[in-house]
């Protein structure tokens, strides 16, 4: 575990001079709300407090003014990049209180959406870890893969960020015509992507450099700050939820969970870009899987009533009513159910009293954990190690806000 300052500054030269610096919040690459105070020994760093600052979202407390239903854009505002996930983990949590599975065709949607929104937080964070490297080409190259996937979620959920897919019971809507013939072009010219990057950067002596040996975390460390995602699976701990406790359908599909040997940057950053080949792996045999069917339980107490009979009868009309006023009516209890999240679990805590609202909701967000390892992960490296140790992170303030 870390040393205490202290602890460090006694092995200095009696002749150094510790000088204590704060970076950020107005730092182009802490997000706006997190500040490094630092003790430095030149431009040594021999300890580093990190604050996350805050958004002030009061994300929790608002959901637990709303309906079920209503909490779900709420849940996309978390992570924006890979919103579907979260729509998932919480739609999962409130089904597992009502005691019911949605369609089996509406499972396969959600595994596929989770996935391509997987990639796409992958290429996000990728692509900004490469350019804050001096690799800009690849930036361009990520996002180029990434804007594709946005247009296949555009089309499918209506909305580039803030989609709202998931309902307790279902999701909104059924995928458009043509969906698997589109996903799979657009694998195609994502692999070419891939290939451009891997061939940019596997043997780029300056970027190697920078991410090789630099903000490791022992696996020791990762598990006893609570790490998971692929900074974890970066340090050789090979947990991943999807594995370790299945949901949706992630056990009827064949896939490899990568890790890493040495746990610092480019383990990270290797994990992340071979799980992207995983997440293509785990679409393309969901696609081959997926049945025809419903994609939201056929109950009136759960799934709003077809416009035909919100317009055309009185009991489709209060029917409607009763479900957007009142919310879909939950029995009592308690539950948490975990998801894999672009950057490791997230989790879901919500408590019941019968009602239409959520009593309670908490979340797990995965990066917070990431961020209190932060300072472990940089003691004893450079100023200039800071940002591309940060950007591995893959810190979201949306979901880090407490």
């Amino acid at each position: 575990m870390a040393e205490s300052t202290w602890q460090v500054t006694e092995q200095l030269d009696p002749t150094s001079e510790v000088m204590s610096l704060q970076m950020g919040p107005s730092h182009p690459a802490t997000h706006g709300t997190v500040k490094f105070n630092l003790k430095l020994d030149g431009e040594k760093i021999l300890d580093m407090d990190v604050e996350i600052g805050y958004l002030h979202r009061g994300f929790e407390k608002m959901c637990e003014q709303r309906t079920w239903n209503h909490v779900v854009p709420y849940t996309d505002r978390l992570n924006y990049i890979s919103p579907l996930i979260n729509n998932a983990g919480f739609a999962l949590a409130a089904e597992r209180l009502l005691d019911i599975q949605a369609p089996e065709r509406c499972q396969y949607i959600r595994m596929i959406m989770s996935e391509i929104s997987r990639m796409a937080d992958h290429f996000t964070c990728l692509g900004m870890a490469a350019a804050e490297a001096g690799a800009i080409s690849v930036a361009f190259y990520a996002l180029e893969a990434r804007e594709t996937l946005f247009d296949i979620i555009t089309a499918v959920t209506g909305a580039r960020l803030t989609v709202s897919y998931a309902r307790v019971g279902g999701i909104t809507q059924d995928l458009p015509a043509g969906f698997a013939e589109r996903v799979r072009s657009a694998f195609k010219d994502i692999r070419a992507v891939m290939s451009d990057c891997d061939n940019l950067l596997s043997k780029n002596r300056i970027f190697i450099d920078r991410m090789s040996g630099i903000g490791v975390l022992s696996k020791e460390d990762a598990i006893s700050y609570g790490v998971t995602g692929p900074l974890l699976r970066a340090s050789g701990v090979p947990y991943d939820v999807r594995k370790a406790d299945p949901y949706l359908f992630y056990d009827r599909v064949d896939f490899d969970i990568p890790t890493g040997t040495e746990g610092d940057n480019y383990d990270r950053f290797s994990v992340r870009f071979e799980e992207i080949r995983q997440s293509i792996r785990i679409i393309e045999q969901a696609l081959d899987q997926i049945p025809e069917g419903p994609v939201r339980v056929d109950d009136p107490r759960i799934s709003l009533p077809e416009k035909k009979d919100v317009y055309g009868n009185i009991e489709g009309l209060m029917n409607h009513f009763k479900l957007v006023i009142e919310g879909v009516k939950i029995p009592p209890g308690e539950v948490y159910q975990a998801v894999e999240g672009g950057n490791g679990e997230l989790g879901f805590y919500l408590v019941s009293d019968g009602s239409g609202r959520p009593y309670r909701v908490r979340v797990r967000p995965p990066c917070f954990f990431g961020m209190a390892a932060l300072g472990q992960m940089l003691k004893g490296y450079m100023i200039s190690d800071i940002i591309t140790t940060f950007g591995m992170v893959n810190m979201i303030g949306g979901e880090c806000d407490r």
